[in-house]
């Protein structure tokens, strides 16, 4: 996996930053609309446990005197009386009934033709009469809450308390009071709730808008300095290239100073392989390496003793294994330049042979890369046609002939037949006229 770059890794960051942004937001709402929902419903169980709380101590401090008498629960006229006014006292408080413990209403200021009739002993009447609680509601009215119903109260709250006569629960009360105020009360206490809420969770969220656009800032300016840098890098990168290869390029001309015969014979032989390359319809990046490849072919020869390269006569065969070094010790100069590692193989390969009698590596048919092929073609033409001491240039068409020999034993097939259309279709690029171009068909 490609690393990423220092520009790369901000961007990313800042993308981080604004992702993390709009998930704590929806974070910090689902939060506070949680914790909303949470103090709301606190508030209305504490609202209706004040109420059940109050309305369980008037029943049984007020009530509970005049409905009860020793260990046992009677209601009678007189009791009757006394309840109505007390509960004149109470305006909130909408209806008042009393309960046995068999299910039986024994009283109640409302429709009082229900005196007398047992109902099911049930929910929080039951509970009421096992254990001795008060429990508490928001409830609509059931069966026996006709009368209750039509008086067209919507919000009401229902009490039972227990009815206790010597410390045993001997019956039930059950209050129905008006909610409408105290629902009033919390819907108030809720807003207060909510606002507040939001307003905390709100400015957190500011808080880490801020705390991320410093961030981005931050990232921002360190994103201007890295590109600032990397410009800066690129340049002088470039700068350090241009100086690399204007020193290998001395380096070359510098072997080439030491032989008169060989002046311009690297030139010479990156134009031809260029126009093969060219014809075998090379990459831009594979011609690039062969553009340096062939330019700097002969570059190890600067660690070859002038004694041998400008030696008159032929070389002896101890001599000619010194020369042969050269395409080593080019590879081994060109590869400590990174803009060069490409053209290593040509270098170092470029006298290899088809027939695997080449060197440095004895490579044979297709496992000699092509480009190397070319340089050494275009190496062999320029070197015979091209005076040297121990040898004249060949006529154009004994070189032709060379070629043509070497086709399949010296050189690689397709390169020789890529060096004949170029021959005829480009003449120039092999210093010819039209009438050795002819000849070359």
């Amino acid at each position: 996996m490609p690393r990423e770059s220092p520009l790369q890794r901000v961007s990313h960051s800042l993308t981080l930053l604004r992702v993390f942004l709009i998930v704590s937001a929806l974070l910090l709402a689902a939060g506070g609309f949680v914790l909303g929902t949470v103090l709301t419903h606190a508030l209305r169980a504490q609202a209706l446990d004040d109420a059940k709380r109050s309305l369980a101590q008037y029943t049984s401090g007020v009530l509970g005197s005049s409905l009860v008498y020793g260990s046992q629960l009677r209601v009678g006229p007189t009791a009757t009386t006394v309840v109505r006014r007390d509960l004149a006292e109470r305006p909130d408080i909408l209806s008042v009934k009393v309960w046995r413990r068999d299910g039986v209403l024994a009283w109640t200021t409302l429709a009082p033709e229900r005196i007398g009739r047992r109902f099911p002993v049930t929910g929080d009447l039951r509970e009421v009469i096992e254990h001795g609680r008060p429990e508490a509601s928001f409830e609509t009215q059931g069966v026996e809450d006709a009368s209750e119903a039509d008086l067209g109260i919507k919000h009401v709250i229902e009490v039972y308390a227990p009815v206790l006569a010597a410390g045993e629960v001997v019956g039930a009360y059950e209050v129905y009071a008006d909610a409408t105020p105290l629902e009033a009360s919390i819907a108030g206490r809720k807003h207060v709730i909510w606002l507040m809420t939001g307003g905390v969770f709100l400015a957190l969220w500011g808080l880490l808008v801020l705390l991320v656009r410093r961030a981005s800032d931050t990232l921002r300016r360190q994103t201007t300095t890295l590109r600032e840098r990397s410009v800066a890098l690129s340049n002088a990168y470039g700068a350090l290239e241009r100086n690399a290869l204007e020193a290998v390029e001395s380096l070359n001309a510098t072997v080439e100073a030491k032989d008169p015969y060989t002046a311009g014979h690297s030139l010479r032989v990156q134009r031809i392989a260029l126009a093969l390359g060219e014809e075998l319809e090379f990459t831009p990046v594979e011609m690039d390496a062969l553009r340096f490849g062939a330019l700097f072919h002969d570059i190890g020869k600067i660690a070859i003793p002038d004694g041998i390269l400008t030696k008159p006569d032929r070389l002896t065969a101890e001599e000619y294994e010194e020369i042969k070094r050269h395409s080593v010790e080019g590879a081994r100069i060109i590869e400590k330049f990174s803009r060069l590692r490409e053209a290593v193989p040509i270098v170092r390969h470029h006298h290899e042979r088809w027939d695997g009698k080449g060197y440095p590596d004895g490579l044979s048919a297709d496992a000699i890369p092509v480009a190397a092929a070319i340089a050494g073609l275009a190496d062999a033409w320029d070197a015979m046609t091209t005076d040297r001491p121990y040898q004249e240039a060949l006529t154009f068409n004994a070189a032709m002939r060379e070629v043509r020999n070497g086709r399949g034993t010296q050189f690689i097939p397709v390169v020789v037949d890529a060096f004949f259309a170029v021959a005829r279709r480009r003449p120039d690029e092999f210093w010819l006229d039209e009438s050795e171009a002819l000849a070359a068909s």
